[in-house]
């Protein structure tokens, strides 16, 4: 009887009723769109950190890590790897020099970490060929002649291996993929410069582009008129085991692209052999081996696992090795609860208002209420449970909203290229796909529950007060 006459009520007077629900259905759209967006870059980051960064386990000599000595190595490391391959929980294992040095070429010297690889091992641990940049050359391969190297695109731009060519074919090209013909054109001019590095580039493009126009075309003009050196050279230089100075010249084969800057613009890989050979380290051995597991879930119990297999070494998940990506999946769903709660608390205050005006208007219908004998509990409970269909019904349309649109989105993703170089400093990608689990809308409709049930308990008190013999006499 009550939650009927409650129901009538909401749609007593449409309009107003129809304003506060399309208001809540707005916010929770706006919240859950943005939870979802959210919710797509933290997986996709955590996605790409343990697919091509650190794996699911890493295990080194326990002095390694602290000293960074090229001497703290695992003297059985294929023996290693082919035991913890035999796990079950086990897809994939390799095991990896490291050494510290330089990245050399004739104008310019960056600090580098070398990775001497299995190249067919890490294919299945972190897919680095996968990561390949489209148009770069190719990724390391066991029959390459000569000592070869794969680097990040970033270190390449710095190293200036990367340069910058404008042509008339490049303007064409960018009127074919959409750019306005007067905004294509300017470059015209331009057409046969090359520019030695992205920042006098940029500089150029600054001066020929108003601000509008770089946000919108510049990743394209950007992308279009990179050009790669293909088997460009760099020299790396570094201390072999007994602390003398070598290194060698290296072909770069292609470069690699990834959402951490940092990786990218610091790690180096070349053939294990190849590394082995120029620092004197006998085969066989390693600095760190990777693990790759079929079940995320089961980082734990394996981590327990190998530290009772190998004692004595340093055996580190990848919560422990990058703790920033455990801190965000933690504290991911409580931040997004709150977020809601934030948007509901907003959305509280127009329903109280709303309220209050339904107690205003309806006074003489509340007194007759009471004068026929309805008791306060059940004149508490309508306007509480008016106070719920009124949020529960926007909040409804607006997870449906939010649903269609998710669902829309998450086919192409949505491109922030324009802020590309933001999201990468942050290691996350500029190209997200939202996504959302059904969890989340079971929350957010306990939220929305709750949110009617408090915004209506100070109108419901506010008609409990009323004395019916003075509401009757309302007009």
């Amino acid at each position: 009887m009550i939650t009927k006459t409650a129901w009538k009520n909401v749609w007593r007077n449409k309009i107003r009723s129809f304003v506060v629900i399309a208001s809540v259905a707005v916010g929770i759209f706006a919240g859950t769109f943005s939870v979802a967006v959210m919710e797509g870059a933290i997986a996709q980051r955590l996605d790409d950190a343990l697919n091509h960064e650190v794996a699911h386990i890493q295990i080194t000599h326990a002095e390694f890590r602290a000293n960074n000595d090229l001497n703290f190595l695992l003297e059985h490391a294929d023996k290693m790897a082919e035991k913890i391959r035999s796990l079950e929980e086990v897809e994939a294992v390799s095991y990896r020099l490291v050494v510290t040095g330089m990245a050399n070429t004739a104008s310019k010297s960056s600090g580098v970490i070398i990775n001497g690889v299995d190249t067919e091992r890490e294919k299945q641990v972190l897919g680095l060929d996968k990561i390949l940049k489209e148009g770069s050359g190719s990724y390391l391969e066991k029959d390459d002649a000569g000592n070869r190297a794969y680097i990040g695109e970033d270190l390449a731009k710095y190293l200036n291996i990367i340069r910058f060519t404008l042509t008339d074919a490049i303007v064409d090209s960018l009127m074919a993929k959409g750019v306005p013909p007067e905004t294509a054109e300017k470059l015209q001019p331009l057409a046969g410069t090359r520019f030695k590095n992205e920042r006098t580039f940029r500089k150029k493009m600054e001066s020929v582009f108003t601000r509008e126009e770089q946000k919108e075309y510049g990743p394209l003009i950007s992308e279009i008129s990179r050009s790669f050196r293909k088997n460009a050279r760099l020299a790396l230089t570094f201390v072999d085991r007994d602390n003398y100075h070598t290194g060698g010249m290296f072909r770069i084969n292609g470069l690699y692209d990834l959402t951490n800057n940092m990786l990218e613009s610091t790690h180096v890989f070349v053939h294990y052999e190849d590394l082995a050979r120029l620092t004197g380290i006998p085969p066989g051995q390693g600095h760190l081996i990777m693990v790759r597991l079929n079940d995320v879930d089961q980082t734990e119990p394996v981590t327990s696992k190998l530290k009772e297999l190998f004692p004595g070494t340093e055996v580190m998940n990848w919560k422990q090795i990058q703790p920033e990506l455990a801190m965000l999946e933690g504290m991911a769903r409580m931040m997004y609860g709150f977020f809601m709660v934030i948007i509901l608390a907003a959305l509280a205050f127009g329903i109280v208002n709303t309220m209050l005006m339904v107690v205003l208007e309806r006074t003489k219908e509340l007194g007759m209420l009471a004068a026929i004998g309805m008791n306060k509990k059940k004149v508490f409970r309508m306007i509480l449970t008016e106070s719920v269909f009124l949020s529960l019904v926007g909040g409804v349309i607006g997870m449906i909203i939010s649903k269609i649109v998710i669902a829309l989105t998450a086919r192409q993703g949505i491109n922030f290229s324009g802020y590309k170089e933001g999201f990468e400093a942050m290691g996350f990608t500029s190209h997200i796909y939202p996504h959302i689990g059904n969890d989340f809308f079971i929350l957010v409709t306990i939220l929305i529950i709750l949110t009617g049930i408090l915004a209506a308990i100070y109108p419901a008190l506010k008609a409990l007060k009323l004395d019916p013999a003075d509401a009757l006499r309302t007009e």
